[in-house]
């Protein structure tokens, strides 16, 4: 299906996994759930995985066609305005495009149209230089901002579910998928690490964003009339003792994300909750600003990290670091043993995390003297200042494979080395 993109500046097509939600829209004309995908340049030409997957897209878009004749549609051909036929490799496919036509007014909009499922789309050609980025969350979220930060000239795209923007990459619809993994108050964000495990994509950069918190509501609302405040878990953690400290000791629900929860406040028209979300949320959705900087800590920070289908070459010309995800072997001080070959070579770490392994998750040890006793297995996530190219680096890893049952390298990749600011407002 050959991508179709607006001619405003943000250039935002919206992926829906199975469920439907409703999207608030904003004043310009926005394609609806199309499903984007990566752009790779390949050396010498176009090479074999891509004439492969060339292929697969024009048998796929004939099947469709085939069918669609078959079936003896009589209806009409869509007019440019409402219906954009889309195409793959030449084939005429079944899938049509819907703008939707945006109110220039303050007032939230229901669309008028289901939003099309991810099985309804299929991969766009590679041709064009933008780059696209998929991202979880609506125009207005954090992880958008991030996008931006990463890639100032990239398409973002957002996804339903942190789920669907891995497919979206793995399905050559999304050159980037951008993930929020930890937050310097609320900790890490321990589904995306099993989202790391789960797919094959590989971090490729990170992004350290300042995140300043806002409480948006209607306009004309008072912190007063407020019976309940919604934003994602993340953020209601970090601003949990704003809140008391503004008198808000009311019923704080979690949703997907920030931004999100501006545009459900919005889209039903809710007097009586506000969102945790960013000054731009409340300029995308219309809503006014009850507080300005309501996160708990001003160096809140959060981490993202950049996904895509192929790994970058690591360097030495500057800092990189290194993102690895093990299982030790069975016996006594055998973490000890692995974390120590980085401390032999005067690596330092800059994170560690431990998961439950989901296929073992328990060990049972048997001991003559005091019976039975069951432990978690754990999957160990590291991250490590120093390139794959080092010497050092393989060396660390060559050691720390013979005291593991399961090593995989998630990325090896520049550094943010942006100058720390506290966060402050758009």
């Amino acid at each position: 299906m050959q991508a179709v993109s607006p001619t405003q500046n943000l250039n935002s097509s919206v992926i829906r996994p199975s469920k439907p939600r409703r999207f608030h829209q904003l004043t310009r004309s926005f394609i609806r759930c199309v499903y984007h995908n990566d752009s790779v340049q390949f050396p010498n030409g176009v090479g074999l995985n891509r004439a492969d997957w060339q292929s697969s897209c024009a048998i796929l878009s004939s099947k469709v066609f085939s069918q669609d004749q078959g079936s003896g549609d009589k209806s009409t051909a869509p007019s440019n305005s409402d219906h954009l036929a889309a195409a793959v490799n030449g084939h005429k496919t079944s899938i049509d495009l819907n703008l939707v036509p945006i109110e220039k007014n303050n007032k939230p909009q229901p669309p008028t149209q289901k939003p099309l499922t991810i099985t309804d789309l299929s991969p766009a050609p590679m041709h064009g230089s933008q780059l696209r980025v998929a991202y979880q969350g609506v125009p207005g979220a954090y992880s958008e901002a991030a996008a931006g930060k990463a890639y100032p000239n990239c398409e973002a795209i957002p996804c339903d579910q942190f789920e669907v923007a891995f497919q979206a990459v793995e399905l050559w619809i999304a050159d980037r998928a951008v993930l929020p993994v930890e937050n310097s108050l609320g900790g890490s964000i321990h589904r995306n690490y099993d989202l790391l495990l789960r797919h094959r994509l590989h971090i490729v950069g990170e992004v350290q964003l300042p995140v300043h918190h806002c409480l948006l509501a209607l306009p004309g609302v008072r912190k007063e009339y407020l019976a309940r405040v919604i934003s994602h878990p993340q953020a209601l953690s970090q601003c949990e003792h704003t809140l008391t400290k503004l008198g808000l000791n009311v019923t704080r629900e979690a949703v997907d994300d920030t931004a999100g929860a501006a545009e459900y406040i919005a889209a039903n028209n809710l007097r009586d909750t506000a969102a945790i979300a960013s000054a731009r949320a409340a300029e995308l959705y219309g809503l006014q600003i009850l507080a300005d900087g309501i996160q708990d800590d001003s160096s809140n920070v959060t981490r993202f990290v950049m996904l895509a289908r192929e790994p970058i070459i690591p360097r030495t010309d500057r800092p990189f670091k290194t993102s690895i995800v093990f299982a030790h072997d069975k016996g006594t001080s055998v973490l000890f043993k692995v974390l120590s070959a980085f401390a032999f070579r005067n690596i330092s770490l800059t994170k560690i995390e431990s998961r439950p392994h989901r296929n073992r998750p328990i060990r049972l040890v048997d001991d003559a003297n005091v019976g039975t006793a069951k432990h978690f297995e754990y999957m160990f996530y590291v991250d490590f200042e120093a390139s794959m190219a080092e010497v050092r680096a393989q060396n660390a890893l060559a050691e720390v494979q013979e005291f593991t049952s399961f090593l995989r390298v998630l990325g090896s990749y520049p550094m943010d080395m942006t100058p720390w600011c506290p966060s402050s407002g758009d």
